[in-house]
């Protein structure tokens, strides 16, 4: 039960920040464009945006996470300015959320229920303190196992988002101003923001080709195996036309295409410098033979990879053990990952133990505690390189006819 008096404004102090000072909107990041001289105009406005990105991860970094989940709880819950759907479940809660102290204190909201998403306004997820009407995109889950799920992102949420997409680029390997193919799900599908990502925060040109998850997800749960196969050819050789007849240096797509492009074209693979992959699971043989296939088969090819959804996301850090081991950690501190016992959530399995994925979204704009994913995992630990626990060879935790992989 949440008290309707609204709380003290206190005055930020070094364990609880203000945390709204960040920038709200892409365009305050310094555009788009690697100019030919960083004493150009545009070249200076490219190098300040990419140093504002910096110190952003940077300082996120830094942040106290019992702090930040205090910030972002009596947020969601505040009488006044807070989120519709929260407010509303708060009457039902044995306790007032306000009085959440610690990241940990969080399981008292149990797993969140995901097939709400499939019927509810995504607007009554955002706090009122976001200016009403809303101007954004809904965004829409893969919808594997039923209708899509549907969640709002502010231009702040994109923004953090693309930030930590552009820290992966740089930690990767990957160079601004190159040239890339994007050969992944577009539309309502969040993945398909990584043009912008890859051309506005990284001063890259993006070829663009789309494709349908769902259908092909309908095909494999039909048993329709062979127009399955054809979809994927049809992708896989719009790939290989750009890569035929235009300079490119990269390629963004998911580990289930990039291996069938390895298969089928594999000097067109030999001729690019790096890939990033995401959307399907990816093995350490996979990954072995990926980095074989690209730059000339010299084994000093860029494999990226990034691990997430609709909700929240994870970068990879340097892969261990000649692949074997494939670890991701989240956009701190707007997502937690944890690794939980697949028969009680509540419990945690020692480092290097598996169990199913529970995902925290803990933004301004969106809070979503305890998200049970569908997907099982490692435990991870980060050993000081992160403030929160990565996860590490991450695969579904069921695969079936009616809940297929697909090609993303």
């Amino acid at each position: 039960m949440i008290d309707p008096s609204p709380l003290p404004t206190a005055p930020p102090t070094p364990d609880a920040p203000d945390y709204l000072d960040d920038l709200s909107a892409p365009d305050d990041l310094g555009g788009p464009g690697v100019p030919e001289g960083p004493d150009a105009p545009g070249g200076r406005r490219f190098a300040a945006g990419q140093a504002r990105m910096d110190e952003m991860t940077a300082r996120w970094l830094q942040t106290d996470l019992d702090a930040w989940t205090r910030h972002v709880v009596r947020r969601h819950f505040d009488p006044g300015t807070g989120t519709p759907f929260w407010l509303k479940r708060a009457a039902g809660l044995p306790f007032d959320p306000r009085d959440i102290t610690r990241y940990e204190e969080l399981r008292a909201f149990g797993p969140f229920p995901l097939p709400l998403l499939r019927d509810l306004d995504p607007e009554d997820l955002v706090p009122m303190a976001v200016p009403r009407p809303l101007v954004g995109r809904v965004w829409e889950s893969g919808g594997t196992t039923g209708d899509p799920c549907r969640v709002f992102y502010t231009p702040r949420m994109i923004t953090h988002r693309g930030v930590w997409r552009r820290w992966s680029f740089v930690t990767e390997g990957f160079l601004p101003g190159r040239s890339w193919i994007q050969a992944t799900p577009t539309g309502p599908h969040l993945i398909g923001n990584g043009w912008w990502e890859l051309s506005e925060l990284y001063g890259s040109r993006v070829h663009g080709i789309d494709l349908d998850p769902r259908w092909i997800k309908r095909l494999l749960r039909e048993g329709r195996l062979e127009e399955a196969e054809r979809y994927t050819g049809h992708v896989v050789d719009q790939i290989a036309t750009v890569l035929r007849t235009q300079r490119v240096d990269h390629l963004s797509t998911t580990p289930a295409l990039f291996q069938a492009l390895v298969r089928r074209e594999p000097e067109l693979v030999a001729a690019l410098g790096g890939v990033r992959l995401s959307g399907t699971q990816i093995t350490a043989a996979m990954w072995r033979s990926f980095r074989a296939a690209l730059a000339g088969g010299t084994g000093e090819g860029i494999v990226g990879l990034s691990y997430g959804n609709t909700f929240g996301n994870a970068a990879s850090l340097p892969a261990e053990r000649d692949g074997a081991v494939l670890p991701y950690v989240p956009n701190y501190p707007h997502v937690t990952m944890s690794v939980v016992d697949k028969q009680d959530w509540r419990r945690t399995p020692a480092y290097g133990g598996l169990g199913q994925v529970m995902l925290t979204v803990l933004h301004e704009d969106l809070f979503l505690p305890n998200v049970l994913e569908r997907d099982q995992a490692l435990r991870y630990d980060t050993g000081g390189r992160w403030p929160v626990d990565g996860v590490a060879n991450v695969r579904p935790l069921q695969v079936s006819r009616q809940a297929p992989e697909g090609i993303y």
